[in-house]
């Protein structure tokens, strides 16, 4: 990397710090891939979506589930570390307690899961790979405008090396800690 370019990913991780991005409530700033990404509340469908995933997932485990948790991810190139605050993060019974708010989470997470929202794409392709670097088991994609649901899975080589995707309506098996298949048909 440059000279220039470490002073410019420097400034921008500064400048991102210095947003105090730990009230998601009304606003998420997120830094992937270079860019700073600051979003607002979501339509009622985005919100739907993850809703009755997580009434899924808790009838049948129990695992913490958290919708603001802050993440620090590797990110490609030169670009200062991705921080990504996922729809849902997934992670052991206790594992969030003592978590700082921007959290290095190798090897605690069991899944990630993002509706798609304004900006579909760093879903489908940035969040993606950043969730691979990170060696995150399983990555579930809610992806309204293309009606489907897509889990990925076995994080290598700067992605994930199997997916499955079924259209709404159709279950998605989530393979083992879960061990269930997902119901989409509620997501149309």
């Amino acid at each position: 990397m440059s000279d220039e370019a470490a002073t410019q990913s420097a400034i921008l991780l500064e400048i991102f710090l210095e947003l105090d991005a730990g009230s998601p409530e009304c606003v998420r700033a997120q830094l992937i891939e270079g860019e700073m990404v600051v979003t607002t509340a979501q339509a009622g469908s985005h919100e739907h979506c993850l809703s009755r995933f997580t009434e899924q997932v808790v009838r049948r485990h129990e695992f913490s589930i958290s919708a603001h948790k802050g993440l620090v991810l590797p990110s490609y190139g030169p670009h200062p570390d991705n921080h990504v605050i996922p729809d849902l993060t997934i992670v052991g019974r206790r594992e969030f307690r003592g978590a700082p708010p921007w959290w290095r989470p190798y090897g605690e997470l069991k899944m990630v899961v993002e509706a798609t929202g304004d900006r579909p794409e760093l879903d489908r392709t940035a969040k993606r790979r950043s969730y691979a670097l990170a060696r995150i088991p399983l990555y579930l994609l809610i992806d309204r405008e293309r009606a489907a649901t897509t889990l990925f899975r076995e994080p290598g080589d700067g992605d994930y090396l199997v997916h499955h995707t079924a259209a709404f309506g159709k279950p998605v098996p989530l393979p083992s800690p879960f061990s269930f298949d997902l119901e989409t048909t509620d997501f149309l």
